[in-house]
């Protein structure tokens, strides 16, 4: 069975408890503190393998998880840090998060590989903790915890060009004829289950990658049949060619066809129906001559519209390169950027954002913010990092400490204090 969607549960690894203890040695007070740090938990990545084309290994196994750092030993030993776990999958998987479909990360053009949670940071040994006043720290750090997240992946077929329409119009069997795909073709009243990929090869050099979509049926918008699941693969695709049996082998109206499917993609997504179609009227070779010509009418009743109708024949050959030229050219005018889901959801806000509350006070001057929940995010985030700076911005937003500086009086310049950090406030820049 082809699988395009499965839901798992993914946890990074915990960090490492500091250890507590003291070395012996003459003349210092308990040997001294020599308790080693933590070591760092795993990551949990996800990475996209050129080899696989299913997400069927996700469905016999449903929970993942990187491995968790030891703890420090005595003489200052560090504890081993945590095994990152890296999860295969195709390209145009999309992680989500599962409660809200939120985006994580969508696996596909640059993006090969991706930290989906980190793991936990390591706790300091009570060697980080001996001062002039306290020469016998008997405390040493817990491990930051690991982030646990159900996911959905979704794999979304990456093609430039998606070939649509009603079940046995001929759609595999142009897909086979124009492209290297080598689809099973039979004269099916039911649709295909797997989307099928090809590469166009055209004589001018130039060429794009086609997809035989899945067959819609009415209702498919609702989530009939297997309506989503099909829907969700035209998603990537930059031009859609509606493939319709002109002839009507199959006792249907090729337009009224066309203006069903077209509906369908109204319901599911109105973006998706405003991209560019091309109507390919297949199995001309089957119509007679003393009915009305449906070439005519499809013509008649699309082109005013700005939709190109191409009579073909996929068995024939008929119209097809006329009908790939034109595509090749429509492609070369749009934009090369490929259909790429932008991230919504990150799971290391979700780590923060349930913490005890914060206090903004006007102290010496200066803004003072101060909370468990800002010690823990200064922790391990890296504020010289372009991505940590992002990151600190953003919590700031989300947490509503920018609208407590503001309601304090704050204005540009003036400094921000968190624990032995200064910022100068430039609302500008948030």
């Amino acid at each position: 069975m082809f699988a395009d969607r499965a839901k798992i549960s993914i946890r990074s690894g915990k960090g490492g408890n500091g250890h507590c203890s003291f070395r012996r040695e003459l003349y210092v007070a308990n040997g001294g503190p020599d308790g080693g740090d933590g070591g760092k938990g795993g990551d949990l990545i996800f990475e996209v393998d050129e080899g696989l084309n299913t997400l069927v290994d996700y469905r016999h196994k449903r929970k993942y998880a990187a491995g968790d750092g030891e703890e420090g030993g005595k003489r200052r030993c560090h504890g081993k840090n945590g095994k990152d776990l890296v999860l295969k999958v195709p390209e145009g998987t999309v992680v989500k998060e599962a409660k809200t479909q939120k985006v994580i990360a969508d696996m596909s053009g640059d993006n090969r590989r991706q930290i989906v949670l980190k793991g936990g940071k390591g706790g300091l040994g009570n060697q980080h903790f001996a001062t002039a006043t306290m020469q016998v720290p008997k405390y040493a750090q817990p491990g930051k915890p690991a982030m646990e997240l159900e996911v959905l992946l979704e794999l979304k077929v990456i093609a430039d060009v998606g070939l649509i329409g009603f079940p046995n119009v001929g759609k595999s069997t142009l897909l086979s004829r124009v492209t290297n795909a080598d689809p099973k073709i039979a004269n099916y009243h039911f649709t295909t289950l797997n989307p099928n990929l090809g590469v166009v090869d055209l004589d001018n050099g130039k060429g794009f990658v086609m997809a035989d979509i899945p067959g819609l049926i009415e209702g498919a918008s609702e989530g009939v049949g297997l309506g989503h699941e099909f829907l969700r693969h035209i998603e990537r695709t930059k031009l859609m060619i509606h493939v319709v049996d002109a002839a009507g082998t199959e006792g249907r109206d090729p337009v009224d066809d066309i203006h069903k499917i077209n509906q369908e993609l109204r319901a599911y997504n109105q973006e998706l129906a405003d991209r560019p179609q091309v109507i390919a009227a297949n199995k001309t070779d089957l119509i007679y001559s003393g009915d009305e010509d449906p070439v005519k009418r499809l013509r008649a009743e699309f082109e005013q519209k700005g939709i190109p109708v191409f009579p073909i024949s996929g068995v024939s050959g008929q119209g097809l390169k006329e009908l790939l030229y034109y595509v090749s050219e429509k492609l070369e005018q749009m934009d090369h950027k490929p259909v790429v889901f932008e991230q919504e959801y990150f799971p290391e806000d979700e780590l923060i954002y349930e913490e005890l509350p914060y206090s903004v006070e006007f102290v010496d001057g200066m803004y003072v913010v101060e909370g468990p929940k800002i010690e823990k995010m200064l922790g391990y985030t890296n504020l010289d990092a372009e991505k940590g700076f992002v990151f600190f911005q953003r919590f700031l937003k989300n947490t509503g400490i920018l609208d407590e500086l503001e309601a304090a009086g704050i204005q540009d310049g003036d400094t921000v204090r968190m624990y032995g950090l200064q910022f100068e406030y430039l609302k500008s820049e948030l």
